[in-house]
Order: C-alpha cells, then structure tokens, then sequence
C-alpha cells in the first residue's frame, strides 16, 4: 500500500517578498512584484524588466548549513535563494523537532536553466586570443562548483542534513513540479520519510535576457508601466515576464507526521508527467499532453475534475500558452470548466522557471488555508477565445478543498499536481 504525503514546511524567496508569508500577502492582495532591472544595465535592451527578488540578504542563501561551496560563498545567485527558500521550509516543518534519520531524507531540486556568467566566458575567451593562459590556471579549482547545476543542489541537500537520495534536474518551467512529484513518489513508496523537494531559478542575466527576447517571448511593450507587463489570458497579452526566485517544500510521510505533532499545509494525492512532443517553443492549440498530465494526476487523486475548486494556471501570458492550457481545461473538465476558478500567479511575480511550479503549489496552500483564491492581475480586457472564470483583477473569497497546479514548460514537457486540505481524507 502506497503511504500518504503530507506537506509540513515551505519557504520562498520571489519578487514578492523573501518569505513563503510575504509571498502569500503579496498574492493575496493581488500585488505585483514586476519593476526595472537592476542586475544588469539594460537601458538599451528591448526588455528592461522583470520580476525581481529585492532586498535578499545573502547570508541567508550561505555560510553554516549551505553545504561546502555554501560556506565558501562560491554558491550562484539562484542557489542562494534556494538554500535561503530550503532553511525556511525546514524550519516551518518543526527544525530540529524532526526526527528522521539523515538515511532517510532526501532531496528532489530542480536547478536553474541557467549557465556560467556570460561575462566570465568572456572574460576567458579574451585571454586565450591574448595567449595568456597562465591567467586561465590562476583560477581557483573551487570555482567550477558555480559551473555545476548540481552545486546548488547539494547544498540545498545538506542544509537538511539529506543522506538518503539526491535527484537534481532541469525541465524548464515544469521543473519545481517534476521535482517535488518524484519526491512525492520517493515517499509514497518507502524509500524516504522526509523528501526537501522544489526550484530555484535567476533568469535575469542579460544573456537570458536577450536570448528569451529574440524568441519573441517576452513582452516588450510594457517597459514604462512594469506592473502591467504581465497578462495571462488577457486580450493584450504579447509574452511573459522573466522572473527570479525559489520555492522549497519539506514532504514527509503523512503518519509519521501526525505523530510527531507536525502542522500539515497540505496533502499530496496526485502526479503525472508528459510529452507534448510538438515543438520547442510552442504549446498544442488543443491542449495535447496537458490533457493527459491533468487526467493523470486527478486519476491518481481518485477525484472527478468536479471535486477540483481551484485550478492554478500556468498562464504565462504568452498568446500561444493561454490558448492552450485554456484548451486543454476544457478537455479534462468539462461542463465544469466554466465553473471552477482559474488564476495564474506569474501576473505578479512574473516566470521564475524552474522554481515557477513552487509558486503555483504555495497559492494553492495558501488557498486552501486562507479560502481565498488569488487573482490574475492585469486581465482587463479579456479575450474572446479565453472564455473561462481566471479570477480577474481581485481576490476571491472561495473554499478550496482540492487544487489542481499546473506546469508546461519549453521543451513541451508537462507535471501536473494535487493537493488536498489535510483532513479531506483522514
């Protein structure tokens, strides 16, 4: 028999605030956390915005309990604010209350899509036109731990003295999703009490910058007016906004958590994971395998797409996504659709990629706790081929037993979620 999953810790470090609270109040009142960028000067960029975390204080993303690079403070910008996001979520579970075996805790993170500094790749080529390699060998061997997807990772990992199984991977803006469900899994099977699952992400280079906008997808037209950039399912929406942050939630097995007398946000009941095998970029006008990876996870819920109160959109805000997903609703739902509430988080916080998925599972639990649904921001003029209730411009007080999180990422690989209220089942 498969064990039940309860989530008893998170933290998040977003555009919104550097704490899952601030998070949350900054969703609930439907505030935007989009402005300029500051990380780099982008005065002659196309695209000079973005959802920016602001105010972070780097000692929370190193030193003690950071792992080796962590205390060195040789950890990337992103892993910072996953290390930050995993420290708060642990102690939101109870800290050093928690009594698993370090043999028996995990860690499933979805690491930045990232890459090394664009300028430090430069930097280097410079010097082997120069012919001065010696300054190539004058690098600390250290170093290379900023190189490494799984540097950040690891230290999320050690932060919460995991010893059991540490899964690292890279789906784009499905990875938060992909990760805390193979957490899930390990869980669910015996293999881990405790799994630490979620994303980090920081897009805000210019390089990524730069690169998303010869795509064609971010928005451009919103450079002076930065909190209205971002338009899930909106009439004017022309792509979405880059964001950057983290999401960690601590899984554990759900009876050992009530008996160590530990607060429950939320129960996990379902997962699934597909290929739209379609294109790189693109989304299928009809839905194609978010169709199948909603059905899979409510399949696994053991629940009928009418017991869902809540959808948490993907809603970039791209033309083509909207459609989509709206399309793919429609499929799984049916008459039900047209009922149920829908809002996409990234109208205020922007796309923070790979952690993006943590962001949509905290508005569920903060949904589901607070019976108030987040809006999406900025949906004032709606599109005639968008039809459905996406909760436009302001909160809704709405009890939510069950959500559905949803997450679609490049690459056309697609998790889904559900999360129930913590007594929907005992």
């Amino acid at each position: 028999m498969k064990r039940r999953v309860a989530i008893t810790g998170i933290g998040a470090v977003t555009p919104l605030g550097n704490t899952a609270a601030d998070t949350w109040q900054g969703l609930a009142q439907g505030r935007s956390g989009i402005g300029p960028l500051t990380t780099f000067d982008a005065s002659t960029f196309a695209v000079r915005i973005a959802g920016q975390v602001r105010g972070f204080d780097e000692g929370e993303g190193e030193g003690e309990g950071a792992g080796e690079v962590g205390r060195d403070g040789r950890l990337s910008r992103a892993a910072r604010f996953g290390v930050a996001a995993a420290r708060q979520a642990l102690r939101d579970a109870g800290g050093d209350r928690i009594d698993v075996d370090p043999y028996e805790r995990g860690a499933a993170i979805a690491g930045t899509v990232g890459r090394p500094p664009l300028q430090e790749l430069i930097d280097m080529s410079q010097r082997i036109i120069s012919s001065d390699h010696r300054e190539l060998y004058r690098q600390a061997p250290a170093d290379v731990a900023l190189r490494s997807q799984n540097a950040g990772a690891a230290a999320i990992a050690d932060s919460a003295d995991c010893r059991g199984p540490l899964i690292s991977l890279s789906t784009a803006c499905a990875g938060a999703a992909h990760a805390i469900g193979e957490a899930y899994r390990h869980i669910q099977e015996g293999d881990c009490a405790l799994m630490l699952a979620g994303g980090f992400d920081a897009l805000t280079t210019w390089m990524d910058v730069l690169g998303f906008s010869l795509l064609g997808a971010l928005t451009d037209r919103f450079n002076d007016t930065p909190q209205q950039a971002s338009r899930p399912f909106d009439a004017r929406r022309s792509g979405f906004v880059v964001g950057e942050g983290a999401v960690m939630v601590v899984l554990e097995d759900y009876d050992r958590a009530l008996a160590r007398g530990a607060r429950v946000h939320g129960e996990l009941t379902g997962y699934s994971s597909t290929l739209n095998a379609y294109r790189i970029t693109d989304s299928p006008p009809d839905g194609g395998g978010a169709s199948a990876a909603m059905r899979g996870a409510l399949t696994e819920a053991e629940l009928a797409p009418d017991a869902i109160d809540y959808v948490v959109a993907h809603g970039t805000g791209t033309p083509g996504n909207d459609v989509s997903e709206t399309a793919a609703i429609k499929d799984v739902f049916g008459r039900h659709a047209y009922d149920v509430p829908i809002s996409s988080p990234k109208s205020m916080t922007g796309h923070l990629t790979s952690a993006a998925a943590g962001v949509n599972l905290l508005a569920a639990l903060g949904a589901i706790r607070h019976g108030l649904i987040p809006p999406t921001l900025n949906l004032d003029r709606p599109d005639p081929q968008l039809d459905l209730d996406y909760v436009p411009l302001h909160a809704r007080r709405h009890r939510v037993r069950a959500a559905l999180v949803n997450a679609f990422a490049f690459g056309g690989t697609n998790a889904c979620l559900v999360v129930r209220a913590a007594e929907a089942r005992t």
